[in-house]
């Protein structure tokens, strides 16, 4: 029988020593970007930043990097406002509406050049999630209504075109006036399918977000919608694991389990299901949750605390590399698995995962994270990827430091509220 703890199973001083690494490491995050990617050039953030630190000045602009620099900046400076925080959340906005935006089709166009003159126009629903994602928190900041409208604006052209009135969920991509389009994929990296598991992840977490600034029936049951298709398309009820490409009939055809991804979703699923706040979903949600963290713990958690990528289905070989943002969401996914189930190896996986974040993923001399975790299984040359770039941005790590701090200072609080009742 599992054990269940009845308050949290680490140390306080241990807790107070780790909230306050998470708060400097989120300070670290925000220095480096700061100082590391304002373009002063060519206006916003440079497109991509090597290894080492330097700005890449001709790399193409993502409308994903630059999406999540928004929401990122948007987010701290709601936690703490500081000009500079706030200035970088303005100049996101500003340079996202003045330069990504179509104002003929409407939608947010996929990537630029280093000087703002566009050069894909697909809309990427995966990315069109992430505008109304980072929109819906830096309305928040700015109090601005315009913002919300643009918000409002392409979640309804999320609705209008890329739902499968048919069969459900919602497709992958469309040309520059929301045309259908062949090529479904997101990168190289992955299958040309017409729905996968990653843009309905992202359509959720940016819906879960809109609803909670928005609050209308729209929202809501657009909100309830997603949940659905991610219950009943998404997650396998019989592996425990999320389905990665799927076909407009939903037939699966992952080649691998992302553990990134399910312990990601183990988090933003129940996130959606509290901003919902519908009894009856989150009663159905409360196991599906969990039984994602456990099964990332029970198959993915390697000797020194890391948690792996991927493994393929039919070899069982797990993927080489321990990828930055992998760790990030494990710490957030096992914290929130914790908070649900008050299994104490939720919570015990803590401080083994953000030593290994510290020790081999954290650079102390260029700053920000590596891609890749320092270990004997990957070359130096192999791990030498950006640390700014199309895919990335002070968004998981960033976030993780952000919930992190939220949940710590929760649990310390419920803690002290506990031992003065017992008192």
């Amino acid at each position: 029988m599992t054990q269940l703890a009845k308050k949290n199973t680490l140390p306080k001083d241990f807790c107070v020593d780790l909230l306050c690494e998470f708060n400097q490491e989120l300070e670290n995050i925000a220095s480096w970007w700061l100082e590391r990617t304002v373009d002063k050039t060519n206006g916003g953030f440079y497109g991509e930043v090597d290894y080492s630190g330097m700005p890449i000045a001709d790399a193409n602009k993502g409308l994903v990097l630059n999406a999540r620099i928004l929401w990122f900046f948007s987010e701290l400076a709601l936690t703490k406002p500081e000009p500079a925080y706030v200035d970088a959340a303005n100049r996101a906005y500003e340079y996202l509406q003045s330069h990504f935006y179509d104002e003929v089709n409407g939608g947010y166009w996929w990537e630029l050049s280093s000087a703002g003159t566009v050069i894909n126009t697909r809309k990427q629903v995966y990315g069109q999630a992430f505008i109304v994602y980072a929109y819906s928190s830096y309305y928040l900041l700015s109090k601005n209504e315009r913002v919300l409208e643009y918000s409002m604006a392409v979640f309804k052209l999320i609705q209008a075109h890329a739902i499968d009135h048919d069969k459900k969920g919602f497709l992958e991509a469309f040309t520059e006036d929301w045309s259908p389009i062949q090529d479904f994929r997101l990168s190289e990296k992955d299958l040309n399918f017409p729905k996968t598991m990653n843009t309905h992840l992202h359509v959720l977490e940016a819906y879960s977000s809109l609803h909670r600034v928005a609050n209308s029936e729209q929202t809501a049951d657009a909100l309830r919608y997603s949940l659905d298709v991610m219950i009943e398309h998404v997650f396998d009820w019989d592996t425990k694991h999320l389905k990665m490409f799927l076909d407009e009939h939903w037939n699966d055809h992952s080649p691998y389990y992302s553990y990134g991804h399910d312990i990601e979703a183990s988090w933003l699923l129940w996130e959606a299901a509290e901003v919902l706040g519908d009894s009856d979903v989150k009663a159905q949600l409360h196991q599906v949750c969990i039984e994602l963290a456990h099964c990332c713990l029970n198959e993915a958690i390697t000797e020194t605390g890391a948690l792996v990528d991927e493994r393929h289905i039919e070899s069982g070989k797990v993927s080489v590399g321990f990828p930055w943002w992998v760790q990030a969401e494990a710490l957030v996914g096992f914290m929130n698995a914790y908070e649900l189930s008050e299994r104490i190896e939720f919570i015990n996986t803590i401080p083994a995962l953000w030593n290994v974040v510290k020790s081999t993923i954290l650079d102390k001399e260029a700053g920000e994270w590596r891609w890749f975790a320092v270990s004997d299984s990957l070359s130096l040359e192999a791990r030498r990827i950006y640390k700014a770039g199309a895919w990335k941005a002070p968004y998981h790590n960033g976030r993780a430091m952000l919930e992190m701090s939220r949940r710590l200072e929760r649990l310390l609080s419920d803690d002290d509220s506990a031992a003065k009742k017992s008192a």
